[in-house]
């Protein structure tokens, strides 16, 4: 069963250090969250050689930390061919590449994937962009993806109610979730065994000379100096610009997005015609942005929504951030969810949970690559609820701009800052 954030251990690995005494590095990553991990993995994969690779996280018990608090999906089912190429990295990674890079590690690479599928649902008005988001999926190698129409949709899922649904999207592979701890613990213990060092240290500002930073100021008054800094402080990744002083604005900020699990008792509708959502129940998306998945097994289920706009504010006190919003999961989720799949009709709420969600203004897409004002500080944040999926792709990525001065792998120019100087957002297409 995955983890649920109840379960959670919180013990940090012995290798990660809580007092720092070093003074200079080649490669400071500023976050060790599943993006900040998985580029120190893949740069010490790559060789370090004589370099010497530092990643400064907060809190390495990763109490609040996003990922271990998501939904933990994988698909590919995108609109945009940069974010398809980032999930089918994943998706390889997961079932294969994590496992080659913690060969001779002691740690479990078994993320526990559920290979379960996503599953889609338009109304009438949102078919058109369905079938042309799968055609740039096919086109990109997600083969695995099928369009289903209502009767199809019946067969498969007999406890789907179409009502309102013209045409569902299936990921009939390769697509489900998985354990966002296991992934996360994983990656760091890898990358520490090939020599990557872990400082729990918050960077609480920058030494700046012509330009570029030079140094780090830590928590504990310590300065570090670096050649090169990544940003991967995910929430906070634009406040993390901000400390370099008067240049351009990263366009992420901390957004609150709250989890509920809830458990179904009976086996059908109170009419009898829909039974129980089964215990492989895809990550299931309905057209009003509710979604739900299963978790586990005797009738437990997982489900969120992005808030309304007038509702979605930014969120930088923690306090607030653990406020679970229950009108949002009473007066939008239930319904939803009642109406598309009616044996939902009757739940228990049983847990509940709220974390946060680095938002990019502009476009709710990653920005990859070098700022245009600060030469060594290289950017790989505001995934906008993607990061955890996107992660292994992300860090493959960000590891041969620093070590091969350009993209090999996946080429993700178009998710670079120039699109943020010149206001051009690259958004995806009826995509949550």
């Amino acid at each position: 069963m995955l983890q649920t954030l109840k379960s959670l251990p919180r013990c940090c690995p012995a290798a990660t250090r809580h007092l720092s005494s070093l003074r200079q590095c080649d490669v400071a990553i500023v976050g060790g969250g599943v993006i900040g991990a998985s580029v120190a993995l893949h740069l010490a994969a790559a060789g370090l050689g004589e370099k010497r690779v530092v990643v400064f996280e907060s809190d390495a018990s990763y109490a609040r930390a996003s990922a271990p608090r998501s939904a933990g999906g994988i698909r590919q089912q995108f609109s945009l061919p940069v974010n398809v190429a980032l999930s089918l990295y994943g998706i390889d990674f997961l079932k294969q590449g994590l496992k080659k890079l913690c060969q001779g590690v002691d740690v479990d690479a078994d993320v526990q994937f559920k290979e379960h599928g996503y599953l889609l649902l338009a109304t009438p008005e949102g078919e058109a962009v369905l079938r042309e988001n799968n055609a740039v999926q096919h086109a990109a190698g997600a083969s695995w993806i099928r369009l289903m129409d209502p009767g199809e949709l019946n067969t498969r899922f007999s406890w789907l109610c179409t009502d309102g649904v013209a045409l569902g999207s299936f990921g009939e592979s390769n697509e489900g979730y998985f354990d966002p701890w296991a992934l996360l613990q994983a990656m760091r213990k890898a990358a520490m065994a090939r020599g990557v060092e872990f400082i729990e240290q918050p960077v609480k500002g920058f030494s700046m000379s012509g330009g570029r930073i030079e140094g780090l100021h830590l928590g504990d008054g310590a300065t570090v100096h670096a050649g090169t800094v990544v940003n991967a402080a995910g929430a906070f990744g634009g406040k993390m610009v901000q400390m370099c002083g008067d240049v351009t604005p990263l366009p992420v900020v901390p957004r609150k997005r709250c989890m509920f699990m809830f458990h179904v008792g009976q086996e059908a509708s109170s009419d009898g015609h829909f039974p129980r959502p089964t215990d492989d129940t895809p990550l299931t998306i309905d057209s009003s942005g509710a979604y739900f998945r299963s978790e586990g097994s005797r009738g437990r289920f997982l489900c969120g929504v992005a808030p309304r706009p007038e509702d979605d504010h930014d969120c930088e006190d923690y306090e607030a951030v653990d406020f679970v919003d229950h009108e949002l999961f009473e007066e939008v989720i239930w319904p939803a969810l009642a109406e598309r799949a009616p044996a939902l009709e009757a739940i228990k709420l049983e847990s509940s949970w709220a974390g946060l969600y680095e938002y990019n203004t502009l476009d709710q897409n990653g920005v990859v690559g070098w700022h245009p004002d600060v030469p060594n500080l290289m950017i790989a944040c505001g995934f906008s609820g993607h990061g955890l999926q996107q992660a292994p792709g992300v860090g493959c990525a960000v590891a041969e701009l620093l070590s091969l001065g350009g993209y090999k792998s996946i080429d993700l120019s178009i998710l670079g800052y120039d699109r943020i100087c010149r206001n051009e957002p690259v958004l995806e297409r009826g995509i949550y």
